[in-house]
């Protein structure tokens, strides 16, 4: 009943609970049942989070059943909640991952394509200190940091390249791809206007230094913008600092040689899982309900929910 409710909303849950198992229960029951244990898993994933900083703090790494891989990664971003009496909030979400070299054809050639493998998901609502530790707790978990080599992807936001130096000073740092080719092609759309062929070709006549790691050439293009275009010259200002400030985690060329990923997709694609079970039509939640169904819906997208269910059951009555 908890997992099928960490999937689908409480009226879909009882229905299929009735038209498939031939139990009847009411949405309402499901809620219960859900708040009941939500809280069991919500207080084991906080005692294995605060278990995993202890350890942080003596230099160690928390023992996993995960193997230890090569090179791995964790990549953040956030969706939006509506939580009850505060409005729209920010669910941060992280995906921890494994990264893998493939072989694939493509145009009849095999060539090694980066994958990153074996995602597990943790979602808070809350602030970047809790979601750090939260996140942290997770990549000891997996024993990110017995990894040979790591990497932090995020969306360039300050506050990520401020967990990533706390928890994670050796793992390298990238701002995601698509995200740094958005800001780009806003510049065009800015200065040249929305969709038009002036605007495009100059975004792509400068995707391939940026690709390169030549971010300077890109700093100094936009640069040039602004004497050009006083209208938006301060918002063009912004985007210039924002790629000369992100140089060093631009360098994409070399992580694709090193066999690192570039895009921030495995973090998007569990915000949109999340967002499937938390933005349905009318929803609005208590910040308690979000909380408890947080880890249930990550356990189930790690594919860990029997693991966490196990533990949550035979765990001491409070």
């Amino acid at each position: 009943m908890v997992w099928l409710c960490g999937q689908v909303d409480y009226a879909l849950a009882e229905e299929v609970l009735g038209e498939v198992g031939g139990v009847r229960l009411s949405d309402t029951s499901l809620w219960r049942r859900v708040k009941r244990w939500g809280e069991k898993i919500k207080a084991l994933e906080a005692a294995r989070m605060a278990g995993a900083l202890v350890v942080a703090q003596q230099d160690g790494v928390v023992r996993g059943e995960s193997k230890m891989a090569q090179r791995m990664g964790v990549a953040m971003d956030g969706m939006m909640v509506h939580v009850r009496e505060e409005g729209w909030k920010e669910l941060k979400v992280g995906c921890v991952f494994e990264v893998e070299l493939q072989r694939e054809e493509q145009a009849g050639q095999p060539e090694e394509q980066v994958r990153a493998m074996h995602n597990s998901y943790t979602a808070i609502l809350g602030g970047p200190k809790q979601f750090g530790q939260a996140l942290w707790a997770e990549a000891s978990r997996r024993q990110l940091p017995r990894a040979v080599e790591s990497i932090v992807l995020g969306d360039g936001a300050p506050w990520i390249w401020n967990l990533a130096a706390e928890h994670f000073p050796y793992s390298r740092q990238a701002v995601d791809w698509y995200h740094a080719q958005e800001h780009l092609y806003h510049v065009a759309h800015l200065t040249f206007g929305e969709g038009s062929a002036a605007a495009i070709r100059w975004a792509k006549g400068l995707e391939k230094p940026l690709y390169q790691g030549q971010v300077w050439q890109v700093v100094g293009a936009i640069q040039r913008l602004v004497e050009r275009h006083l209208r938006v010259a301060q918002e063009l200002r912004k985007e210039a600092q924002y790629f000369a400030h992100n140089q060093r985690r631009m360098q994409y060329m070399e992580l694709r040689e090193d066999g690192f990923p570039i895009g921030s997709g495995m973090a998007e694609s569990g915000c949109k899982q999340f967002h499937a079970r938390f933005t349905g039509p009318g929803m609005r939640w208590s910040r308690a309900g979000v909380e408890r169904l947080a880890p249930i819906r990550a356990a189930i997208l790690s594919r860990r929910f029997h693991e966490v269910w196990t533990a949550a059951y035979n765990s001491p009555q409070n």
